[in-house]
Formats: C-alpha cells, sequence, structure tokens
C-alpha cells in the first residue's frame, strides 16, 4: 500500500536535459519502477499529425506507461505557456489523486518552470494582426531592431531573451503593449506544493551530437519527409510555429526547392547541434538539478538512488 500523499509535499520528478539525450527512456524506466505516469514537457509534442519530427513516444513506449500532454491541439491551433501551465498542473493533480507518482519529462525549459516554480503568466490573448507586423517589421530590418525596442520598454526581459527568438521577443513586446506593465515582471514565481527531484541528463558534446545526428538519421528513414509532406497536403502553412519549428522548417526548406535534401539533412543536425547548446545554457544555472550522464550503464539506479534521497528528505 502507498502512504497517502500530503498537499504539503506532494511528490514530483522532472527530467530534463538537451534533446537526444535519453529523457524518454528514463523517464519510463523510473515510471516503470515507481508506479508513475508521465507528463511530457515539450513544446512540439502537443502537436496531433507531427510524430516523427518531434521524437514523441511511440506506441509501445505510451503502452508501458501513462502519457499526459501529447497531441493535445492540431498544428494550426494555438497554445500558449499558461495553456500548458493550466493542463500539466491539472494532469498532475490527477496523477497524484490516483497516488501515483508524475514525472515531469521534456526539454523545454519555459514548460518545465512554469510547473515547478508557479509562474505567474500574463493570460493576454495573441494578437495576430499585431503580430505579423512585428514579424514583418523583423524581416526588413532584422531581429535586432524588435530586441532592441524590447530592451527600451523592458531591459530585464530583453536580457533574457536571445534576439534571435523573434517569437518569445514578440509576446513579450505584445504583453507590454496590452498591460502597459513589464513583461518580466509579469512572470513572478507562486508557491507549488511540489516535493521536487530534478534530474538532468547531459554528457560529454560530441557524444550528444553523434546522438542527435543518429536521431536525424532514424527520422529520416522512418519517413520524415513523407510526414511534412502530408502536413502540407492538410493544408498546414509554413509559418505556422508547428510548422517552422525545428526539423520542419529545414525540410520544408527542401521541399520548397531551397536546397537539396542532404543539405537539409545536413542543416537539420547542425541547428540541432545548436539548439543543444541553447537548452544547456538554459538548464545548466538551475541548481536544483542533479545531473547525470545517460551514458553510465547504471544510469536508472543512480536516479533511483537520487530519487529515494531527496523525497526521503523532502518528507524529513
Amino acid at each position: 500500500m502507498q502512504e497517502p500523499i500530503t498537499t504539503q509535499s506532494l511528490p514530483l520528478i522532472a527530467v530534463v536535459g538537451p534533446t537526444a539525450s535519453g529523457k524518454t527512456a528514463l523517464g519510463i524506466a523510473l515510471a516503470e519502477a515507481l508506479g508513475g505516469e508521465i507528463v511530457s514537457a515539450d513544446s512540439r509534442q502537443i502537436y496531433r499529425e507531427m510524430e516523427i519530427g518531434t521524437a514523441k513516444p511511440t506506441p509501445a513506449e505510451r503502452a508501458r506507461v501513462p502519457h499526459h500532454l501529447l497531441d493535445v491541439v492540431a498544428p494550426d491551433e494555438p497554445f500558449t505557456l499558461a495553456h500548458y501551465q493550466m493542463l500539466a498542473t491539472r494532469a498532475i493533480a490527477d496523477i497524484h489523486a490516483r497516488g501515483n507518482v508524475p514525472l515531469l519529462v521534456g526539454g523545454t525549459g519555459l514548460y518545465v518552470r512554469a510547473v515547478i516554480d508557479g509562474l505567474e503568466i500574463p493570460s493576454v490573448p495573441p494578437d495576430p494582426a499585431r503580430r505579423v507586423e512585428w514579424e514583418k517589421q523583423a524581416e526588413r530590418e532584422g531581429a535586432d531592431v524588435l530586441h532592441a525596442l524590447l530592451a527600451e520598454r523592458d531591459p530585464a526581459a530583453a536580457a533574457k531573451i536571445p534576439p534571435a527568438n523573434v517569437r518569445r521577443v514578440i509576446r513579450a513586446l505584445e504583453v507590454i503593449e496590452a498591460t502597459g506593465r513589464p513583461f518580466s515582471a509579469q512572470q513572478l514565481r507562486r508557491p507549488t506544493p511540489y516535493a521536487l527531484t530534478m534530474i538532468g541528463l547531459n554528457t560529454e558534446r560530441q557524444r550528444l551530437y553523434a546522438w542527435a545526428d543518429a536521431r536525424v538519421d532514424q527520422m529520416m528513414a522512418a519517413g520524415f519527409v513523407a510526414e511534412v509532406e502530408g502536413l502540407v497536403a492538410r493544408g498546414y502553412a509554413w509559418n505556422l510555429p508547428a510548422m517552422s519549428s525545428l526539423g520542419y522548417a529545414q525540410i520544408g526548406a527542401y521541399l520548397r526547392g531551397e536546397m537539396s535534401l542532404a543539405d537539409a539533412v545536413q542543416r537539420l543536425k547542425w541547428d540541432t547541434h545548436g539548439f543543444i547548446r541553447k537548452q544547456l545554457i538554459w538548464f545548466r544555472p538551475d541548481t536544483r538539478i542533479r545531473w547525470l550522464d545517460p551514458a553510465a550503464p547504471d544510469l536508472v539506479a543512480q536516479a533511483m538512488a537520487l530519487v529515494s534521497s531527496e523525497q526521503t528528505h523532502g518528507e524529513s
């Protein structure tokens, strides 16, 4: 029999780290060992019809343990951070109510933080017309111009959002215009009821790159080009956030005749290396993360020991 869970120390295990580092496999192994359920923290796996390019858990993997927040919306439906936070928090509460252990698994740092830190997210709806204006300005004048505008209005937000993340810069400007307040002042933390264990996966950089390259090759062999062709045939536009994300953007360039397939695949590998670097930059300052090497033969045992130690300490 499981011990009753108190509202002061609800267990939550987060498995984070860069793409291709083995988060899915470790999350499933831990869930099986602990009687757990997985809540995805991946900003692309929320989309239906996008299986291969998002490296979504396979049907066999999903059959091993329950998964939540996969296939939430269609690729052309808007999906905000606030929406994710609401759904993830609700899923975690339901898992606790069933007497099971929730595992938050994924590499989207802002999704993870929204849950574990209880971020106060501005409930400002998207303004499509205004977004188009900013996007056109960024295309015309460069991303740095928009970032400079954000720096004028909210230096703290500009310091945290890189100029290349145009979508995030635009969201910050959108919230500032709608509320009249700095975006950074609206992302405060609220107390959460979780007894948190954070496990991060990271290994030698060239090994990570090799794993990522192998994943790209596997995606291509699994029919990634056909997946993207199917999405386009069903009417999903190239400029949608889902369709312009990592992988879909590069294969899109090939399908539009802008580069050869070999060049698109190489570009995807290089861009994935860059994405890995950005993810590590995001996660590295968080001192709550206990880093493990996914190449370790006793990885699951190490992770279980961490969970046992930190959850027991949290209850004392």
